[in-house]
């Protein structure tokens, strides 16, 4: 009789190094979809408290954020609703609730006010509103209660992302 052996070998592997590809930085709210109405409770038209905010994907190196509500329709050039900095987040997902006040550091908006001051165009005007969301790589460390200008000089050179989401009020 013959006697047969089989050697059987481990399969080969394969190694990856390769790095997943992280999902790109994205913004959206329940409160609108991008380039639709915002909601009168939002507005100067309702309560005027900020809407919920979803921001997905903030890279690795993300210190802190800034929040920056603008209206570029204004009659008299961009006029800022909402100024916030030193906003503490870490990478990956991050939420700013409904009606949530201060969640940082408040800037002063166009009104030369801290906090938020929703969109509220002159009658019969329908304009574009905004909200910036810079993710960086260090906290700003600024006074409180500094205008966007201040906010955007200082924020130069550490900006690690950006992601924006745009709705549409008109009165």
């Amino acid at each position: 009789t013959v006697e047969s052996t089989t050697t059987t070998q481990p399969p080969a592997t394969t190694t990856t190094t390769a790095a997943t590809p992280l999902p790109p930085l994205a913004m959206t709210s329940p409160s609108f979809e991008e380039g639709q109405t915002i909601p009168a409770r939002f507005t100067c038209e309702g309560p005027d408290v900020n809407p919920q905010l979803e921001i997905v994907g903030l890279p690795v190196g993300t210190v802190s954020l800034v929040m920056i509500l603008n209206d570029p329709d204004a009659p008299v050039g961009v006029w800022d609703h909402w100024v916030e900095y030193d906003i503490d987040a870490e990478p990956g997902d991050y939420s700013i609730p409904a009606a949530s006040g201060q969640i940082g550091i408040e800037g002063l908006n166009s009104w030369n006010l801290p906090g938020y001051g929703g969109p509220c165009p002159p009658e019969g005007q329908e304009h574009r509103y905004f909200f910036t969301v810079y993710a960086l790589n260090a906290r700003l460390d600024l006074p409180a209660e500094i205008d966007s200008d201040g906010v955007r000089t200082a924020m130069e050179g550490k900006i690690v992302a950006e992601v924006q989401l745009m709705g549409l009020f008109a009165r």
